[in-house]
Parts: structure tokens; C-alpha cells; sequence
């Protein structure tokens, strides 16, 4: 069965990939390459030799369904406790495309990411618990990932408005050729400590541009709440 997603607007934008709510269940996500920005666009932008890899190895959807049965056969349902799950493929009008988790709030709106939230409210003393409970989840567990962006990161919210948890829906994964789980556990450490810092100087340097005018840059900007403004 064939979904159609082209008529609907993504409730979010990334550098590859359009997200959607699922038409048939409004708990689930639709991810899908962008039509713009093609695999061949990617693999031509890259330098040698990574220009020589095959048009499969730039598609976020393939690696990203290949690193979540990996973290789920690793670590079982502990991981998507600061995780989103992923739910495998569909076929769309725009593609093969990805099902994960769609973060809510209880109130029901799509969960803003963490850059969104430090840009609206500052870095709260709530907000800053949340990102100590996130890294020592990743320290605890030698989670591996790339970069903990802080567009890659929603803040879900209770009933009341307060922080339930951070969730990380991309960027995971080991970056380099030998998966991490393979490193010796010092070095997984000193790694992980290491993405921990970066994601505090990302967050410092994001309360630096809080007297811009505008925004910076699309990531981490929801284009709809998922509930009033389809």
C-alpha cells in the first residue's frame, strides 16, 4: 500500500530528509529523502575517495534503520528511554520511507527541539537538569553516536508544561570505520565525554545568538505543531 505524503506539509525540514506526521497514526513519523537534494547531489558534493562510495551508503533512511536494530538488539528497551524507536519502511508517492517515533507532549503537540526551547526560554536551571540526565544516560550506557546536536534532541513535556525527558531522534551511531563497541571502554568514555562537552559549547553558543533578531538556520524549527496547523 502506497501512503501519500507530496500533498501534505512536513511538519519538519533537515538537511536530507522531510518529516512527516503519518496519516494513519498520529504517534508516528514519515521520514523521506528531500526531493531537492537527491543521493546523487550528496555523493557529488563529497571528496575523494568518499566520492566513490555507492549511492546506497548516502541514504540517511537505510542508516539510520541499520544503527536502531543495532542500539535495539544492544541495549533493548533501555535505550528509547532517551531514544526514539524506529518501525521500518513504507512505501510513499515520495519514496521509500522510514517510520520512527513521533514525540509529543501530553498536551499533544509535536515536542520542540532542545535549540528551539534554550532560544525561547534561556538555559533554565529545568532545562539544564534534562541535558545532565541525557549525558549521564550516554555516559552510563556508552551510547555511540555522532555529534549530540541540539536540533537532533526534543524536549517532551507533561500536562503541566514541565520537561518529562530529552529524546534523541537523529545523529546516532558510531562516526568512524570501527564501531564503538569494539574501542576499549576508557576510550568509549573519553569519546563520549568528549560529545558531551561539544553538545554544552553548542548550547553556550546558541545563548550567545539569543539577541539576534531572527532564528539561526532552519534546523530545529517545527513547521507545524502537528495538531492545528496542517
Amino acid at each position: 500500500m502506497t501512503i501519500y505524503l507530496a500533498a501534505e506539509k512536513p511538519f519538519a525540514r533537515g538537511g536530507n530528509r522531510l518529516c512527516y506526521v503519518h496519516p494513519g497514526d498520529d504517534g508516528l513519523c514519515i521520514k523521506v529523502r528531500r526531493p531537492d537534494f537527491t543521493l546523487a547531489d550528496r555523493r557529488r558534493k563529497k571528496g575523494f575517495p568518499k566520492n566513490l562510495k555507492p549511492l546506497s551508503s548516502f541514504d540517511d533512511n537505510l542508516e539510520e534503520a541499520r544503527v536502531m536494530a543495532s542500539l535495539q538488539a544492544r541495549y533493548g528497551e533501555l535505550v528509547f528511554l532517551h531514544v526514539s524507536q524506529c518501525y521500518g519502511f513504507v512505501d510513499t508517492d515520495m519514496g521509500r520511507g522510514l517510520v520512527s517515533q513521533l514525540v509529543r507532549d501530553d498536551s499533544g503537540a509535536i515536542s520542540q527541539t532542545l535549540k528551539k526551547v534554550i532560544w525561547d526560554e534561556g538555559f533554565t536551571e529545568e532545562c539544564r537538569q534534562a541535558v545532565g540526565e541525557l549525558g549521564q544516560f550516554w555516559m552510563n550506557n556508552l551510547v555511540p553516536s555522532r555529534h549530540l546536536l541540539l536540533h537532533n534532541i526534543v524536549v517532551q513535556r507533561d500536562s503541566q508544561g514541565r520537561i518529562k525527558r530529552l529524546v534523541v531522534i537523529d545523529g546516532l551511531g558510531s562516526p568512524g570505520l570501527l564501531p564503538m563497541r569494539l574501542l576499549p571502554p576508557l576510550v568509549q568514555r573519553r569519546k563520549i565525554e568528549k560529545k558531551i562537552a561539544v553538545m554544552h559549547e553548542r548550547i553556550q553558543t546558541l545563548l550567545g545568538q539569543r539577541h539576534l533578531a531572527s532564528f539561526p538556520g532552519y534546523h530545529g524549527l517545527l513547521m507545524h505543531d502537528g495538531l492545528s496547523s496542517q
